[in-house]
């Protein structure tokens, strides 16, 4: 390792403890100066079925109720369900709205490690605590993950930290530093495309899936391996001339699409298991009885009147303005790649020059070096000192290069999807973890005049979200 890459690493982790102190400090800070509109936090209804190895400690035997009390009070919203899916299972319909990845892994740590402090602040403030302990820590893998990811794409280790310290005061910090599944999904995704660029395909699979295990917006992973087969497949047919290398590439890309698919389907069979099979049809739910039963669908559609166009109301007209900041910056990050290099964004990468294809061979080529294990270990090296001619290349070319073409597609789909399907509001997390916001952001901070005017207002933007969020949602008023 290059000692300007482990020096930056070192200043991302420090950025990364950092963002997530002032998190947690604000939090603490305004429960303890405000009351919460919402003081049904500490409500917690006996399981419905009882666990063996779940020890629900009555309060008045623990030894600091107040602290316990604390901790509890913090779970709001949907850290609520993640908590009681760890603390019961699955138990509601409804609940299985939430993936099982971040409950399992509070259940985890809650029984096997952090078991001792039960007599301490009781059983659910354990799991409360295994909740914030999992989010904050995996955070710091994120930035650093996100950090080698950008050092590979954008080819500049300046750029690649301004946009790593950028993330760490996203303005969607507070659902990084509470129980929710964003931190978990955004360590996995950016861990697998890194693995993906750095040629170890069997390892991204694995990191990509386990996405798709901690959000359901995790099988849109699937698509960078469908770039890099519909390219690969590409160089097959249409310069190597071998149809037969072809197939053997649709097919590898195929598997793995479906290993990221994996996780999904599995959910919703055991949602199929648990709430369908055993009932007469006129007990069973309506989506039980559709040709292709689809737990989560019916789950986003019935309880949370979630739909094409849906949200395209009057009244959720503040939503949009709370969500027209991220998608703005989406917006403008995708539009500046078109301009930059239309024929690469138009064609889909199939008119790139060679020299950029080769610069991403891993996603473009099918070169016998990039298929064996001793070039992955040469591609993982890729990230040393860059050569003087090359460090001093402006922040936006690695930005504007093919490289960055799914990334740049991945966002347009997910901004598309949030804006006319989902609740608008939950954009700015929805998005969050996306790098292309992240690395235009880098870029245009750099930039003379009145781009970099706009760094400082992308600043401003952060820090205000995570001032705002951090009061109404430790609080239980809405955002986002």
């Amino acid at each position: 390792m290059s000692p300007t890459k482990s020096h930056h690493e070192s200043t991302v982790i420090k950025y990364a403890i950092r963002s997530r102190l002032l998190v947690l400090s604000l939090i603490i800070l305004w429960r303890t100066l405000l009351r919460p509109y919402d003081t049904s936090a500490l409500i917690n209804p006996t399981c419905l079925s009882q666990h063996p190895d779940v020890v629900d400690q009555p309060q008045k035997h623990v030894l600091f109720p107040r602290l316990g009390s604390a901790i509890e009070a913090s779970i709001v919203w949907d850290s609520v369900y993640f908590v009681r899916i760890a603390q019961c299972g699955y138990e509601y319909e409804q609940s299985y709205a939430f993936f099982p990845l971040l409950p399992l892994c509070i259940s985890l740590l809650s029984r096997k490690v952090l078991a001792p402090l039960i007599p301490v602040i009781g059983h659910r403030a354990v799991l409360g605590l295994s909740g914030y302990v999992i989010n904050n820590v995996g955070f710091v893998f994120a930035a650093l993950y996100l950090y080698r990811l950008s050092v590979i794409i954008l080819k500049d280790h300046e750029a690649a930290l301004r946009a790593s310290i950028l993330f760490c005061f996203n303005p969607a910090s507070i659902f990084y530093s509470s129980i929710y599944s964003e931190t978990l999904f955004a360590l996995f995704s950016l861990g697998g495309l890194y693995h993906l660029m750095s040629g170890k395909n069997a390892i991204a699979v694995l990191w990509l899936a386990l996405s798709g295990f901690s959000r359901s917006n995790g099988m849109l992973n699937a698509g960078y391996f469908c770039f890099q087969t519909m390219h690969q497949a590409y160089d097959a047919v249409f310069l190597r001339k071998r149809a037969f290398l072809a197939m053997q590439v649709l097919v590898g890309g195929a598997l793995r699409c479906i290993c990221i698919f994996v996780p999904f389907v599995a959910f919703q069979a055991y949602g199929y298991h648990n709430i369908c099979l055993g009932h007469f049809p006129n007990e069973m739910s309506p989506w039980c009885k559709a040709r292709v039963p689809m737990l989560y669908n019916y789950i986003q559609n019935h309880y949370w009147g979630v739909g094409f166009l849906k949200y395209f109301q009057v009244k959720q007209l503040p939503n949009f303005l709370l969500a027209s900041p991220i998608l703005s910056l989406a917006l403008c990050s995708i539009v500046h790649y078109a301009k930059s290099n239309p024929e690469n964004f138009f064609s889909l990468g199939f008119h790139a020059p060679t020299e950029e294809k080769n610069s991403a061979a891993v996603l473009f080529t099918l070169n016998h070096e990039n298929r064996n294990l001793k070039a992955k270990k040469l591609v993982i090296k890729q990230t040393p000192t860059l050569p003087p001619e090359e460090s001093k290349l402006p922040a936006n070319q690695g930005y504007s290069s093919v490289a960055a073409l799914p990334y740049i597609f991945h966002l347009g789909f997910m901004a598309a999807t949030v804006f006319f399907v989902m609740h608008v509001q939950v954009a700015t997390r929805f998005l969050s973890f996306s790098p292309p916001l992240y690395w235009f952001a880098s870029y245009i901070m750099k930039s003379p005049g009145t781009y970099k005017r706009w760094g400082y207002v992308i600043w401003t933007y952060s820090a205000a979200y995570i001032l705002l969020g951090s009061l109404l949602f430790s609080n239980f008023y809405p955002f986002t």
